[in-house]
């Protein structure tokens, strides 16, 4: 009898299995369109911090450079606070879909040492679709210190190393960043003044309360040229256009004092391979638009090459400035948590 009762419903397990299949094979080119039809709608690039800075600059060109070749509205939202980590934390824990993306700079290659405690992970939570572009720093001071070069800088601080202050925007920040570099460079401290931002910084700087900074050229390149301020070097192997009379910091006698902040472009772990693909196709065409690269040169920087603005040159670069930091980092046990 469970012999005949088989036998008979054998049809119906025969005309479901085929419908299952018939399901399955519909859905299949639905998905592939899906990922085929993106973008069909507004992207979103978040930048981790306020308006109007640096990294807010780079971001507002490339995106609209990005939403010519995608045909859609690429929209910038400023999540700034934490060191740039809740804007990260939004980008990593959004939907892995390719409409919203992440903007950041070297914070990235930093962030895994300098916090110790992250609502999200840092380096896994992150595809890497393209690098954007390399920020040379300045090492700049007020214009009475008792210094011309950087060597006489150096000699100053081994002098008095209570007494020459070094300002930055805040732990994390670029200038603090590169801030660590000198002093390791140098082996001697410098009293450090931590402020909220790099205005307030600068404000006082050339006002001579504070003594030395280190900051991007996107921020101390119309200072410098109005001679609001005193420059001893750039950290960057080559001389600058911007700035060709400025000495490199080999030049000025600090070999191995290098250093750049670097931005990168960024979608949710998990986002499918194809959207990152035309993603990094996007950025590369918006990296390669005479206008945005004259626009860069202003800020005195200039776009990456379109092969460093593709995933697995970035993911090789990031890897390689997460291990840079992390002994800076450790050595000055200055963290952010």
């Amino acid at each position: 009898m469970h012999r005949r009762s088989l036998l008979a419903a054998l049809p119906l397990l025969s005309a479901g299995l085929a419908a299952l299949a018939s399901v399955t094979l519909a859905l299949a080119p639905t998905a592939a369109r899906a990922q085929g039809d993106y973008p069909s709608r507004t992207i979103t690039i978040v930048v981790p911090f306020a308006a109007g800075g640096p990294t807010d600059t780079v971001t507002r060109l490339v995106a609209e450079g990005m939403g010519r070749d995608l045909g859609q509205t690429v929209v910038v939202e400023n999540v700034g606070g934490a060191g740039g980590t809740l804007g990260a934390a939004r980008v990593a824990q959004a939907r892995p879909d390719g409409y919203t993306l992440l903007l950041h700079h070297i914070g990235m290659g930093t962030t895994p040492s300098l916090y110790r405690r992250l609502s999200y992970d840092p380096v896994g939570g992150f595809e890497p679709i393209g690098l954007v572009t390399e920020v040379p720093m300045t090492i700049i001071a007020n214009k009475d210190i008792a210094a011309n070069t950087l060597q006489d800088l150096v000699a100053l601080v081994k002098r008095d190393t209570t007494g020459i202050n070094y300002a930055n925007a805040g732990i994390g920040a670029a200038s603090h960043l590169c801030g660590l570099l000198l002093q390791k460079a140098i082996d001697a401290p410098m009293t450090t003044v931590p402020y909220r931002g790099t205005g307030p910084a600068m404000t006082d700087l050339i006002a001579g309360t504070v003594d030395v900074l280190c900051d991007q050229t996107t921020n101390t390149t119309s200072h410098i040229r109005a001679g609001a301020v005193k420059v001893f070097a750039v950290t960057t192997p080559q001389r600058l256009p911007s700035l060709p009379d400025v000495p490199t910091t080999a030049e000025a006698g600090l070999p191995g004092m290098e250093v750049t902040i670097w931005h990168g472009l960024y979608a949710p772990k998990g986002t499918p391979a194809p959207v990152i693909a035309r993603l990094s196709k996007a950025l590369q065409a918006a990296l390669a638009n005479e206008s945005l690269a004259r626009r860069f040169q202003d800020l005195g920087t200039e776009p990456v090459a379109a092969e460093r603005a593709t995933p697995a040159a970035h993911k090789a670069f990031w890897e390689a400035d997460i291990a840079k930091w992390r002994p800076v980092i450790e050595a000055a046990g200055q963290y952010a948590d």
